[in-house]
């Protein structure tokens, strides 16, 4: 894939772990020993798909893998872990039945934030990508990537405030997924990991998949 558009058509490719899709960053910003940028990784025909939001904050700008290296990072991957997802080590995982991404993939140096032009530039390959896999279940990490998911892959932005105590483990019926946002893990509380952990674990003993267009939950 080139940095100045999209194939009209993505395959879904399964032997590759990391960026299956061949994405290529439009920019590289990243410090000297930075990876330039965290590709999606994992499953890419997962039913569970979480987003996170950068590698500054949710991991990988020297491994690769998102959902390593940080606190808030190593804690979604030990949700990941428990619910029987992920196995072996910590930076160089395997995966089953779920796929990591960020909604902004570059590395950007001494540990910035992206800008809402970083964010807008990128949008396009985040896109392309979760379309590709084509999950049943979203899993947003943190406000921004609860917000992008929300705004996009549902109708129902508008119906709530950005409180994501509030929204944690939270059913939300989108169109084609159904989204369950996930608090930043540095401000859980008593019993938020647990809630994350029961509300996956009932999925996974539910049928879960759905008709797409429909995102509804079964028994």
């Amino acid at each position: 894939m080139t940095s100045g558009r999209l194939p009209p058509c993505v395959k879904n490719v399964t032997d590759r772990t990391s960026n299956p899709f061949g994405l290529r960053p439009p920019f590289d910003r990243s410090d000297p020993d930075d990876r330039t940028a965290v590709f999606g990784y994992g499953d890419a025909n997962a039913d569970f798909h979480v987003v996170g939001d950068y590698p500054g904050v949710h991991g990988g700008e020297t491994t690769g893998v998102p959902f390593t290296e940080t606190e808030d990072g190593l804690a979604v991957q030990d949700v990941v872990r428990e619910v029987g997802f992920a196995s072996g080590p910590r930076n160089e995982l395997a995966l089953e039945n779920c796929f990591w991404s960020y909604v902004h993939m570059c590395s950007l140096p001494n540990g910035r934030r992206p800008t809402d032009e970083e964010y807008a530039e990128l949008e396009r390959f985040f896109d392309a990508e979760l379309r590709a896999i084509n999950a049943h279940i979203l899993l947003p990490v943190g406000a921004r990537a609860t917000d992008r998911v929300l705004r996009e892959y549902t109708t129902q932005r508008h119906r709530f405030d950005l409180d994501m105590a509030a929204l944690h483990a939270r059913d939300i019926r989108g169109r084609g997924f159904l989204v369950v946002p996930i608090q930043e893990p540095v401000e859980w509380t008593d019993g938020d990991r647990e809630a994350i952990v029961s509300k996956i674990e009932a999925l996974l003993a539910s049928d879960y998949r759905q008709t797409k267009g429909v995102a509804t939950t079964v028994g």
